[in-house]
């Protein structure tokens, strides 16, 4: 493609956003040219083994530009910056619902980018594109930098960061873009629902991809009677953990079942009182947060993998959870619920089974079948591992973003 890529997040690293670590990797795998921005530090003690591979050079903007930026944009396009102050100024809605940072400081954030490719240009260098994951604070930065310099720009849109804004400030970000991808077709009709149909055009799929050489299952089978549930995810409401201990508690007293959950976060000190009430202080670990070294481990050891989410009343949802991919790449088959887009991964007695959100006897269902049937458990582990191979394969998803950049690059 003509020209480097900015690619632009919330945040870096973040344990719970290896997609956006492994799609770097493998964009790079394709000689795409990368500058990889954050508009802030995770904060996270714990990062994924691959963060260190990214060969690209990886920057923090601030939440003030300095005086030498907004000189050099106001002296090199005095008209452009003119207008993408105004229109920051203007429209402080912008950054209405969920959100980091509001408008004007979004446009901060796009005046240190938009100097930075000044100042490439200066030495030769070409900023083709801007691609930005989240449709929240980043996909703002980037309109405003297209305002400032006329580089076209795409939008990955995912979960809260997509369903948690108004759906004017929605349509205003997807108008000045060229493209707006997402995980899942459930996110592809709520964008339907709300754009207009020339803009609702420009959304497609492309599923996060899974490193295959990673994720792989496991090699030794146990014989040791233990029937290992694994869950992943951060401990907060939309995941829907507290569903999960009340259906394993529903399994009855055989305690050949042991459940370990992997992941932080708020809900953690609320959780351990849920177990401790439930009887499973014996049957349920919280084992905290891990890399994914540990977290592939555990999925090789494991029999099933467990994750029951839901749509909180708030709006928060997922779409793919990247964790169940991960789960079907290593060859287990899941229990989860019908929400997002977690059906296009996992089909309903095909390669797991599925249950309605909020559903505590139709999970216990379903995790019942699956404990105590070690062929079915086979069977569906070996159909989860061929269809991450057949959709969710990490470098098949780079050569379609490949398109993407460089058809965008050729416009701008």
């Amino acid at each position: 493609m003509s020209g480097r890529v900015m690619y632009l997040t919330r945040s870096w690293p973040r344990l719970s956003q290896t997609f956006i670590v492994n799609e770097i990797l493998a964009l790079e795998r394709r000689g795409v040219d990368l500058e990889v921005y954050a508009m802030a530090p995770s904060g996270e003690d714990v990062r994924q083994p691959q963060v260190d591979r990214v060969s690209s050079p990886v920057e923090y903007t601030e939440s003030s530009a300095s005086p030498l930026d907004h000189a050099l944009l106001a002296k090199r396009e005095p008209q452009r910056y003119a207008t993408a102050a105004g229109f920051a100024r203007a429209h402080p809605e912008l950054a209405a619902g969920y959100a980091n940072a509001s408008t004007l400081e979004c446009f901060e954030h796009a005046v240190q980018l938009a100097a930075r490719r000044a100042r490439l240009a200066a030495d030769g260098i070409r900023i083709g594109h801007l691609h930005a994951h989240f449709a929240h604070d980043p996909a703002l930065v980037a309109l405003l930098f297209h305002q400032l310099t006329g580089v076209t720009y795409s939008v990955t849109a995912h979960a809260r960061d997509l369903y948690q804004i108004p759906p004017h400030n929605l349509r205003v970000r997807v108008a000045g873009s060229t493209s707006v991808l997402t995980c899942c077709r459930a996110n592809v009709d709520y964008l339907a629902e709300h754009l207009e149909p020339a803009e609702a055009a420009k959304v497609r799929v492309i599923h996060h991809g899974i490193d295959l050489e990673q994720f792989t299952p496991g090699r030794e089978p146990r014989r040791d009677g233990v029937v290992r549930v694994v869950s992943v995810g951060r401990l907060v409401e939309k995941k829907g953990f507290p569903d999960l201990m009340k259906a394993f508690a529903a399994l009855g007293p055989d305690r050949r079942y042991r459940l370990t959950v992997y992941g932080d976060g708020p809900m953690r000190e609320a959780l351990e009182a849920e177990r401790h009430a439930l009887g499973l202080d014996e049957a349920v670990d919280f084992a905290g947060e891990h890399d994914s070294t540990v977290i592939v481990e555990a999925m090789q050891q494991a029999d099933v993998f467990a994750m029951t989410p839901f749509v909180t009343a708030d709006g928060d949802r997922d779409g793919v959870p990247n964790v169940v991919v991960e789960a079907l790449a290593a060859g287990l088959p899941v229990v989860s619920t019908d929400v997002g887009g977690v059906s296009e991964a996992v089909m309903h007695g095909h390669n797991g089974l599925l249950s309605k959100p909020r559903d505590v006897p139709g999970i216990t269902a379903t995790l019942e079948r699956l404990l105590r049937d070690p062929e079915l458990r086979h069977a569906m582990g070996v159909r989860a591992r061929a269809t991450v191979e057949a959709g969710f394969d990490v470098d098949r998803a780079a050569e379609q973003l490949v398109g993407v950049f460089g058809h965008a690059g050729r416009l701008s």
